[in-house]
């Protein structure tokens, strides 16, 4: 692909389009493009699930049939182009040409084909994000456009926290479609942690019997005295993983589930006691955990510990066909393990020099058990402690350092550093901020944020996979709360990930938001509960919760 960045937000041609994430290249030649009710849909080998999707979505909205095609008025012709990976820039790239009464979509791939399909929602207006027609609208028209782009990023993600407070599956599914709608192509999906475990595992029914539920929650930050006092919790069946898992690869997502291990555990050495360190704490008297933080009971690094996480990850194997599979790996305490003498014995027996290694070991563990089964383990930079498993791939949460480390050592890496990319961060100082928590980072911060390290060398970048947004819901109790955390910053973030943008200081802030500007009536339409410019709706407030502001500025990549 051209290293050109994207059409400048002011110029005449990307005014006319306003769309979000930047393409690549567009030209708009002045003229108009039109579908009606005799526009069909020309689907060739391959592009019959866009056709689906396009008939399902846009045809939902706008009303018109988007019957296949026959020889009629206007048509609609998808075909994939496996040329234009090497044109455009890889298999996710696309051409679209609108004029008149034909759309002509080009794509390398299915998945271009689709993002292309994407594109021409968003030319159609706002109204084509709704679910059903708002009126009797029999012609749509926008202007005339050749839209020529792709990605920069394979990975561009986000996690969905549904273990600290649980999303359920209509709630998955609908941002899935918020996803699929800003060309984000990865749904981490945080399954388990110390306040719940949210998937349905046959052969240990404890795990949501018992570890799905809390008897309270924490509200706001964990240092706030204020408590819900009524159980939560919920669980996703195999049946929901298969059908989200499926709703996603119709958009073209990939869903890369997390199991914690050995830390953020108490949700399931609840549900079995035997997986905790027993001769340090009485294990049967813990219960699903009510609060936030670090959580010092962990597993036990026993065979049966490997065995029974073994089998649970048979069973997430069939559910979850992603290449990557994330175990955590992240904030372990060894304060157990260096008190118990069965996990000493066992840092004895293996010959290791300290609990970093014993980590390590558990980690290396599922690494090759993994690889051996045709998947690749990823976890949180902390994985790097006590050194990394051969195949794994790093997420780097905590600043760019770990990532840079891991893609010096030949490691895949996926950028997602807390003080740029943590959405469930604070946009704004202030007292409005509902539950402020973290860093100050608003929507230019984000829009300004760069993935790859000044540090690495060009062969070093190329092991960065991409970056991830991660949407936390400790402090964010239901659907509302993770809208507001979430947009519009996500956009900003979706047009880092997908869009080949200059150097952050050198990028069209203000370009983008005259962009934003019409973007906002597509969220609209979609009920997305954003954050509004100007600042937090009344209901959008949380007064009396404290949180936990943190000043200071990002660490330099």
């Amino acid at each position: 692909m051209s290293d050109k960045g994207p059409v400048p937000a002011d110029s005449p041609e990307s005014g006319a389009v306003a769309l979000i994430p930047a393409p690549v290249r567009v030209s708009v030649p002045g003229a108009r493009c039109v579908i009606d009710a005799d526009t069909e849909i020309d689907a060739g080998e391959g592009a019959e699930r866009v056709a689906r999707w396009l008939r399902s979505a846009v045809g939902a909205a706008t009303g018109l049939p988007l019957a296949p095609y026959r020889d009629g008025g206007g048509r609609i012709r998808l075909r994939i182009a496996p040329a234009l990976a090497d044109e455009l820039g890889g298999p996710e790239s696309y051409r679209l040409r609108a004029e008149g009464r034909l759309i002509a979509l080009d794509g390398a791939s299915a998945a271009g084909l689709f993002h292309g399909a994407g594109t021409l929602r968003q030319l159609l207006g706002p109204e084509a994000f709704r679910r059903a027609p708002i009126g009797d609208r029999a012609v749509w028209e926008f202007p005339a456009v050749t839209v020529e782009d792709g990605p920069r990023f394979e990975w561009r993600g986000l996690l969905l926290d549904v273990a600290r407070h649980f999303m359920p599956k209509d709630g998955v599914l609908r941002y899935l479609d918020l996803m699929a709608a800003h060309k984000l192509n990865v749904l981490h999906l945080h399954l388990t942690d110390d306040q719940g475990w949210r998937i349905e595992i046959r052969r240990y029914p404890k795990l949501t019997e018992t570890g799905s539920w809390r008897s309270r929650t924490k509200f706001g930050h964990r240092a706030s005295p204020l408590w819900e006092d009524k159980p939560h919790g919920g669980y996703y069946t195999q049946d929901d993983i298969r059908e989200i898992v499926a709703y996603a690869a119709e958009r073209h997502i990939t869903v890369v589930p997390e199991i914690d291990v050995p830390g953020h555990s108490q949700a399931a050495i609840a549900a079995y006691p035997e997986l905790g360190n027993t001769d340090v704490v009485d294990t049967t008297a813990l219960s699903v955990w009510d609060t936030w933080g670090i959580n010092s009971n962990v597993l036990a690094p026993t065979d049966h510990t490997l065995r029974f996480y073994e089998e649970v990850f048979e069973e997430v194997l069939e559910m979850f066909p992603s290449r990557f599979i994330h175990i955590g790996g992240d904030e372990c305490p060894k304060d157990q393990w260096q008190k118990s003498s069965a996990a000493q014995a066992r840092i004895a027996e293996l010959g290791l020099a300290d609990e970093d290694q014993l980590q390590s070991w558990f980690v290396r563990h599922f690494d090759t058990w993994l690889t051996a089964r045709g998947r690749r383990l990823i976890g949180w930079d902390e994985i790097l402690q006590g050194g990394l498993a051969p195949g794994a791939a790093v997420s780097s949460w905590r600043g760019y350092a770990g990532g840079v480390t891991a893609a010096r050592a030949g490691h895949d890496v996926v950028m997602c550093p807390e003080q740029h990319v943590y959405l469930d961060h604070r946009q704004a100082p202030g007292d409005d901020e509902p539950v402020p928590i973290g860093f100050v980072r608003t929507l230019e911060d984000v829009y300004r944020f760069e993935p790859v390290p000044d540090a690495l060398t060009e062969a070093e970048a190329r092991h960065v996979l991409g970056t991830q947004a991660n949407v936390w819901t400790e402090a964010l109790e239901d659907a509302g709360r993770v809208d507001y955390q979430a947009f519009p910053r996500l956009a900003a973030f979706a047009e880092v990930a997908w869009s080949r943008l200059p150097a952050p200081a050198d990028r069209d802030f203000a370009g983008f938001e005259r962009r934003m500007a019409a973007h906002y009536p597509r969220l609209d339409a979609l009920g997305v509960a954003y954050r509004p410019p100007a600042g937090p709706r009344p209901w959008q407030r949380r007064p009396g919760v404290p949180g936990r502001p943190i000043d200071g500025p990002p660490p330099s990549r």
